[in-house]
């Protein structure tokens, strides 16, 4: 586990290198970003009684793999890659083996409003909407290295100049990346390999 959370804290640290050379002095508020994706991922679960909706289970779970982004990024300001890994670490085995049983919702507002009052991120609030969108450690790595891969492919392609496509054929590409990371195995080449298939499937 530890190797797997450096490589995603490493991951993290060069996809805000990428957005900003120095980011972790620009005061970014890394809090006001994983509230707001609370909001949009209630929106993938629906919440309106009156009327029928159905929660889209792979939407949700990449809101969650949103969130862990924004989550990293606001722990690596406070903290080195080797001491955070530690952390980290200690900190998901414990949660792991502990059942919050709240479901999506109000995980979800549990996080929102723990963001909120302390503008910070808190492994031990997000871990149980971790559990309640039915992802386990494994599977938040792989999708993880997914959604980083397509974050930087997204600046690659002029997401920060406002000419990215963010519709393919029809998709937006996080359902494009669902599709891709369905077919991976976790290999060491698994983020190049992601890459290579975004760039094949995106328009030209």
């Amino acid at each position: 586990m530890q190797s797997s959370l450096l490589t995603m804290l490493r991951l993290q640290d060069e996809i805000n290198q990428q957005v900003h050379a120095h980011w972790r002095d620009q005061g970014y508020p890394w809090y006001r970003a994983i509230w707001v994706e609370c909001a949009e991922l209630m929106d993938h679960h629906g919440y309106k009684w009156w009327k029928h909706q159905q929660p889209e289970w792979e939407q949700l779970q990449l809101e969650v793999i949103d969130i862990w982004h924004f989550g990293l990024s606001d722990m690596l300001v406070r903290e080195s890659k080797d001491t955070l890994v530690d952390t980290l670490h200690a900190s998901i085995k414990r949660y792991q083996n502990t059942l919050a049983n709240l479901n999506v919702l109000e995980a979800t507002e549990q996080l929102a409003n723990h963001t909120l009052q302390h503008k910070r991120f808190d492994i031990g609030v997000f871990w149980p909407l971790v559990q309640a969108v039915n992802l386990d450690y494994d599977e938040l790595c792989k999708q993880y290295v997914g959604k980083n891969v397509l974050n930087r492919f997204r600046q690659d392609h002029g997401y920060k100049q406002g000419s990215y496509q963010k519709q393919w054929h029809g998709l937006e590409d996080n359902q494009v990346l669902s599709d891709i990371i369905k077919q991976q195995s976790v290999t060491d080449n698994v983020a190049d390999d992601i890459y290579q298939a975004l760039a094949e499937r995106y328009p030209n």
